[in-house]
């Protein structure tokens, strides 16, 4: 017979369960985390994140902010965005990282500028924001200040976005059309929510507003003050002379059928984010593009003079 004493400090079949159960809840846990960071880094690459936040011009920290944005209402400065608490976004609570993304309000209250695209990510549903949340919170943090915009005095007045969002920001998550496949309604989340294709191929009026009857037809005075091509599927103007199998290798390569890559921001865009999607992803993109109403607009010189044929240029 054991001591007493042994018999008292052994742990009880209760105990030896919980002890278990706690372990196992532990490990689910990591795992949970680590796959939500896997997730979040796919929402990452599919929505572009590293363009935009960082300034690889200046050779700029990864995500660190400081890359211009050149607009007709002035010069804009992306955000510092990594974990960093005082620069970045570490001291934001998962709901203050969802608000911002889908209401385009800062943790302070104050609005932000539509160069920000929430007018699409407020579309992103809360499981692929909070996945995202969990990959920036993992990534270096870098103590980095913030660069003021350069811009009209007026817009300086940030209640005027709020006047603005009132009139023209209709938020709201992604919803599946019950009428399309699933392989459409996923390009459609992909391209109008995650990757925000509209954002520098649909054009705008003079107050910024996206043209949603142009959806994806081009503009002359895209991002950076350039030509941003129509995508739209005319057979002249935007790439309806492109199959489906084009526009998937396009967006997985930057070729485009007639040999030439995508240059500028678009190559970006490919190499940092499109490459890096599954090929149903990229398909499912494609499909979706191919289904918008084709819009008989010319943004170069050489379409409008009846130059090269449309699907000979590099997007």
């Amino acid at each position: 017979m054991r001591p007493a004493s042994a018999r008292h400090h052994r742990p009880g079949g209760g105990l030896r369960l919980f002890l278990v159960f706690a372990l196992v809840c532990a490990a689910a846990q990591a795992a949970g985390n680590q796959g939500d960071v896997a997730r979040g880094e796919y929402v990452f690459r599919a929505a572009g994140c590293a363009g935009c936040h960082t300034d690889r011009d200046n050779h700029g920290p990864f995500l660190a902010g400081g890359r211009a944005l050149s607009t007709p209402f002035g010069t804009f400065y992306a955000p510092n965005i990594t974990p960093d608490p005082r620069h970045g976004i570490g001291g934001w609570t998962r709901s203050d990282f969802v608000r911002a993304m889908s209401r385009g309000v800062a943790p302070d209250g104050s609005h932000y500028y539509p160069v920000f695209p929430y007018t699409s990510y407020t579309r992103m549903r809360r499981d692929d924001l909070l996945a995202l949340r969990a990959y920036l919170d993992q990534v270096p943090p870098v103590a980095r200040p913030n660069r003021p915009h350069d811009i009209a005095w007026y817009l300086s007045f940030r209640p005027l976005m709020a006047i603005w969002k009132w009139l023209f920001f209709t938020p709201g998550t992604f919803e599946n059309d019950p009428a399309r496949p699933p392989e459409w309604n996923r390009g459609a989340y992909l391209a109008r929510a995650m990757a925000h294709c509209g954002e520098c191929h649909t054009p705008r009026n003079r107050l910024g507003v996206a043209d949603v009857t142009r959806r994806l037809a081009g503009t002359r005075n895209g991002p950076e003050g350039k030509p941003v091509p129509n995508i739209t599927p005319h057979p002249r103007r935007g790439i309806g002379r492109w199959d489906l199998d084009d526009l998937v290798y396009y967006l997985k390569t930057g070729m485009t059928p007639g040999g030439d890559f995508a240059g500028g921001l678009m190559a970006e865009v490919i190499d940092d984010g499109l490459r890096h999607l599954t090929d149903s992803d990229r398909k499912a993109v494609a499909a979706y593009v191919k289904s918008v109403p084709p819009v008989d607009a010319a943004i170069d010189e050489n379409t409008e003079k009846g130059g090269r044929k449309r699907d000979e240029f590099a997007y």
